[in-house]
């Protein structure tokens, strides 16, 4: 079925009944049955369904000052620049980083697979190296891991551990299982701290490449890919 071809749960089934789904340039409907070849469409932007090998994924390290966005007004630099054409479809961004922050930012031709990925159902675990200016006592750091009231409700680190750094600045490594919105910056700012410098540094069993300069990219082999995909739940 087309549900389970696209393995989205009640997302996928939120999408069709709101008709942003086609099959073959026709309307989706739950229940439908899909073949390989059809072609598949969310908001007019093709997926693919297909073996797990046709997938495509870039391992990108995105700098400070790009935008997560194909095109700015402004005319400011974006993460999709750099990026290599597709050999079809077009290259879909596994989550974003804001314009201020830095490190692994994935893309992928499969937008089954990058809405899997960033599905908040499926917990794939996010890792950071970040730069905070304040005073963060322990006491602080454990309600950090027991879990914070934000404006979208309560949010928590997996894992929040000091590094380097002294005095005014120092560097946590730190780990979430969600992407909200300036998260892991709020967070720190919920216990008094300022989010300085914040490095993504690996999402899933993904890592940011050592040597992989920021404005660079890399393209996942097959057995790589496999072992993304094998990431996500069910």
């Amino acid at each position: 079925s087309l549900h389970g071809a696209l393995s989205m749960g009640r997302e996928m089934e939120r999408w069709i009944e709101a008709g942003r789904i086609t099959v073959d340039g026709g309307q989706a409907c739950l229940g439908d049955r899909v073949l390989s070849a059809q072609k598949i469409r969310v908001d007019g932007r093709p997926i693919t369904t297909t073996g797990v090998g046709r997938a495509r994924v870039l391992v990108y390290h995105k700098p400070e000052g790009q935008l997560c966005t194909r095109a700015d007004p402004q005319g400011r630099p974006t993460v999709f620049d750099r990026l290599p054409a597709p050999t079809g479809g077009r290259w879909i961004t596994v989550g974003r980083l804001d314009l201020n922050s830095s490190g692994l930012l994935l893309f992928s031709t499969d937008g089954a697979l990058a809405a899997a990925l960033m599905h908040p159902r499926n917990q794939i675990l996010r890792e950071y190296s970040v730069r905070v200016f304040g005073s963060i006592p322990p006491a602080a750091l454990q309600r950090l891991r027991l879990g914070v009231e934000l404006d979208d409700g309560r949010a928590h680190f997996e894992e929040v551990e000091p590094c380097a750094g002294h005095g005014a600045n120092q560097w946590y490594r730190v780990s979430l299982r969600e992407g909200r919105k300036r998260e892991v910056r709020r967070l720190f700012e919920a216990v008094g701290g300022q989010v300085s410098r914040l490095i993504r540094v690996r999402f899933g069993p993904v890592s940011l490449p050592r040597g992989l300069p920021p404005g660079r990219w890399s393209e996942m082999s097959p057995a790589q890919v496999r072992q993304l995909q094998r990431a996500v739940p069910g």
